[in-house]
């Protein structure tokens, strides 16, 4: 089973699991537009659905970055039944989510979204979920690529 990490945005709570036992708890800050699902890029809102960790950013500018696979094969079916992108990213991004690699970020669903660090005090970032830096410094040290990330409304 291994580690695991549930997000409840409605509560700006973040479990962190190992074989299915909580082991700790860290409150966060999300998306300025907290409600709903993320749909596109600019919108402010933190996704919705399970993703995974696709990158780890040692260098950020919000101390640690842990990317999630956002956008995943829902968000995109979604996105491309709504028009706002074509069938080559849909591909793409459903190629990416098969191999378990990052999915394009650059489409107009937005995208760069992790966890990361400088605070968790108030809703402040762009579609990403916040911690206290000496929580994200926790989570780097106990997740790997590939850990699993669902996030709850």
């Amino acid at each position: 089973m291994g580690v695991e990490i549930r997000i409840y945005k409605a509560d700006r709570r973040l479990e962190f699991l190992i074989d299915g036992e909580i082991k700790r708890i860290f409150r966060v800050g999300l998306g300025f537009t907290p409600a709903g699902g993320k749909c596109r890029e600019g919108d402010g809102r933190t996704p919705e659905g399970g993703y995974y960790i696709c990158t780890r950013n040692l260098q950020s500018k919000f101390t640690l970055f842990l990317g999630i696979s956002y956008p995943n094969s829902e968000d995109a079916a979604r996105g491309f039944e709504r028009g706002i992108i074509g069938q080559e990213e849909l591909e793409r991004i459903n190629s990416a989510i098969s191999a378990r690699k990052r999915p394009d970020w650059d489409t107009q669903l937005g995208g760069q979204i992790g966890i990361h660090g400088k605070g968790n005090s108030f809703d402040w970032t762009a579609g990403c979920v916040a911690l206290d830096d000496a929580d994200i410094m926790f989570l780097w040290d106990h997740t790997q690529l590939g850990d699993p990330v669902f996030i709850y409304a």
